[in-house]
C-alpha cells in the first residue's frame, strides 16, 4: 500500500502547477465584454430603482455601488447610474455636473450594447438611456441634441415592439412618447412626420395603463407619466385628482410624490392644499439638495399677499440655487413682493437684476423678461397692480380675494389695449374657477376682441378657455374653432404651453 501523498508526487505537482497556470491564464483571457451580459433584478438593485423615485439618491448610489462588483454583467446597472443621474441634474441644473456626466451616455448604451440580441432589454434599457439625456439636454437648453435622442429611442422602441410584442416594459416609454409626438402642435406636424415619428394620445395612454395594471415592478413610473400627462398635456380625472393626494400619504418618505402634489395642486389652482404636502415633504441628508422648494414656498406666500413671507422663500431659494431656471423670475417676484406693497424704491433694485440673471429657456424667466423690460420702459404703470394682486391671487385659487380686487377697477381703468385685454381676461377667469363659467364667456370674448399683436398672450389664453367651456357644454364644434384659434396666436409668452393644450383637446376631438 501506497501510502505517500500524492501531493510528493512531483508529476502530480506539475499538472497541478500547469491546470492553475492555464486558470490564471484563462481568466486574464476573458475580458468583461467577452462576458455574457443580462439584466438581473436583484434585490439591492430593486430597491435603488425605488430610491431614486424618492429622491434617497445617497441612498440609490450606494446600493448601486454595493453590487458593483458582483453583477459587472448586470446591464441593469448602467441603467441605474443614468436613471440616478437624470434625477440629479433635472432638479439641481448643475452645469459642471452636466458636462461631466454626459460623458457616460455612450459608454452605457455600449455596456447595454453587450447585451445579446434575443435580449428584449436591450433596446428597451438603450431607449432608456437616450430619453434620459432628452430630457437632460433639452433641460439643458440643447434642443437639438436632446431632440435627436428623442428620435432614436422612438425608432429603438418600435423596433422593440415588433420584435418582441409581449414585452410590456417597452410601452411604458413608448407610450409617453406617442402622447407627447401626439399632443405636437399641427403647424409642426410636419417635421413628426418626416421624421417618421407617429404620435396618438389615446394609444400612448392604453399602452401607459397597461404596464400600470401588468407590470407591478414598473407600475409606479407608468402611473407617474399617466399622471404627469394629464396635469400639464391633457385634463385630469377626479379620480386622478384623489390620486395626487393619497399617494405621498401612503408613502411619507417620497419627496418626489410630495414635489408633484404640490406643484400640480399649485397648477390646479389650489395652492392652500399644496401648501400641507410642502409642508409634510420629507427632507435631511438622505434626500438631494432641492432649493426649489423654497421656491415654491415663496409663490404661495405671493399668491396669498404674505409679501414679507414670499421674498424671505425667494431670497433662499437664490442664495442656495446653483441652476439656471427660474432666476430672473425670482427677482421679478421679489420686486413684486416689494412693488405691490408700495415700497417701489426698494423694488427698484431687483427689476433692474432680471435682466442680468438667469436664462430664457423656460416662459416665466421668458416672461419675466419681458415684463423687467416693459417696466424700466415705463409700459407698466402703477395702475396694474390691482391686475398683478388679481392674478396672483387666482393662480393660488384665492378666488374671493381675487374678485375683491377686480371689484375695484374697471375696463376704462386701464389706458393700453394690454391691459383692457388682462382684465377682461382675468374677470372671465375668477368667474369660471368660480363655478360660473357662463358668466365668464363675455369677458372671454372681449379679451379676444382686444387681442392684437401686444394681447396675443390674453388672446390665445381667453380662446383655450372658451374651448374648454364648449366642451362642457357639449359644443364639440365650437370648442374646435376655439382650440385653433388659440393656436393661431403668434409670438407670446405662453404659445408653447397654449399649442400644446389646444393640440392635445383637438386629438381627443378627432381633429
Amino acid at each position: 500500500m501506497n501510502w505517500k501523498s500524492n501531493r510528493h508526487h512531483p508529476k502530480a505537482g506539475f499538472l497541478r502547477s500547469a491546470m492553475l497556470v492555464m486558470l490564471l491564464l484563462f481568466t486574464f483571457l476573458v475580458r468583461a465584454e467577452d462576458l455574457q451580459y443580462d439584466v438581473i433584478f436583484t434585490p439591492k438593485l430593486q430597491k435603488a430603482y425605488f430610491e431614486i423615485q424618492k429622491l434617497r439618491l445617497p441612498s440609490a448610489r450606494a446600493l448601486i455601488d454595493a453590487e458593483r462588483t458582483s453583477e459587472k454583467t448586470n446591464a441593469f446597472i448602467p441603467y441605474l447610474d443614468n436613471y440616478a443621474d437624470l434625477h440629479y441634474l433635472l432638479i439641481s441644473e448643475d452645469k459642471k455636473a452636466y458636462k461631466e456626466l454626459s460623458q457616460q451616455e455612450n459608454l452605457r448604451l455600449e455596456a447595454i450594447g453587450k447585451l445579446p440580441d434575443g435580449s428584449p432589454y436591450k433596446r428597451f434599457l438603450q431607449a432608456e438611456i437616450r430619453m434620459h439625456w432628452a430630457f437632460a439636454k433639452l433641460k439643458f437648453g440643447n434642443e437639438i441634441s436632446g431632440s435627436w435622442e428623442i428620435i432614436k429611442a422612438y425608432k429603438l422602441l418600435e423596433e422593440n415592439k415588433k420584435l418582441f410584442p409581449d414585452f410590456l416594459p417597452t410601452l411604458k416609454s413608448l407610450g409617453l412618447l406617442h402622447v407627447l409626438i401626439g399632443s405636437i402642435p399641427e403647424n409642426y406636424g410636419w417635421v413628426a412626420k418626416m421624421l417618421g415619428l407617429k404620435g396618438n394620445i389615446q394609444t400612448g395612454i392604453s399602452e401607459l395603463r397597461k404596464v400600470e395594471k401588468e407590470m407591478p415592478f414598473f407600475r409606479q413610473e407608468a402611473e407617474l407619466i399617466d399622471l404627469l400627462l394629464h396635469a400639464y398635456t391633457l385634463q385630469l380625472s377626479p379620480a386622478q385628482q384623489s390620486r395626487i393626494r393619497e399617494w405621498p400619504k401612503q408613502q411619507p418618505n417620497n419627496l418626489l410624490l410630495h414635489f408633484f402634489a404640490t406643484t400640480i395642486l399649485m397648477k390646479e389652482g389650489r395652492s392652500e392644499e399644496a401648501a400641507y404636502y410642502l409642508a409634510e415633504a420629507p427632507a435631511g441628508p438622505a434626500y438631494i439638495s432641492f432649493p426649489f422648494l423654497d421656491y415654491l414656498k415663496g409663490e404661495i406666500n405671493l399668491q396669498k399677499g404674505n409679501y414679507e413671507q414670499a421674498t424671505d422663500h425667494y431670497a433662499v431659494f437664490l442664495k442656495t440655487y446653483t441652476g439656471f431656471n427660474y432666476i430672473k423670475d425670482s427677482n421679478l417676484k421679489r420686486f413684486m413682493c416689494l412693488w405691490l406693497n408700495d415700497q417701489d424704491r426698494e423694488a427698484n433694485v431687483f427689476i433692474q437684476k432680471v435682466k442680468g440673471s438667469g436664462s430664457t429657456i423656460i416662459e416665466a424667466d421668458q416672461l419675466a423678461e419681458r415684463i423687467a423690460a416693459e417696466f424700466i420702459s415705463g409700459k407698466i404703470s402703477p395702475t396694474q397692480k390691482i391686475l398683478y394682486k388679481a392674478r396672483y391671487a387666482t393662480d393660488g385659487g384665492y378666488l374671493k380675494t381675487a374678485a375683491a380686487f377686480m371689484e375695484t377697477v374697471t375696463e376704462k381703468s386701464f389706458i393700453s389695449t394690454e391691459e383692457k385685454a388682462e382684465f377682461n381676461y382675468r374677470k372671465g377667469r375668477i368667474l369660471q374657477k368660480s363655478g360660473q363659467p357662463s358668466l365668464s364667456i363675455p369677458y372671454y370674448n372681449r379679451a379676444l376682441t382686444l387681442a392684437k399683436t401686444e394681447a396675443a398672450g390674453f388672446g390665445a389664453a381667453s380662446a383655450l378657455q372658451l374651448g374648454y367651456i364648449s366642451l362642457e357644454k357639449n359644443d364639440k364644434p365650437g370648442a374646435v374653432v376655439y382650440f385653433k384659434k388659440a393656436m393661431s396666436f403668434k409670438k407670446h409668452e405662453y404659445k408653447n404651453s397654449i399649442d400644446n393644450k389646444a393640440r392635445a383637446a383637438l386629438t381627443t376631438l378627432g381633429q
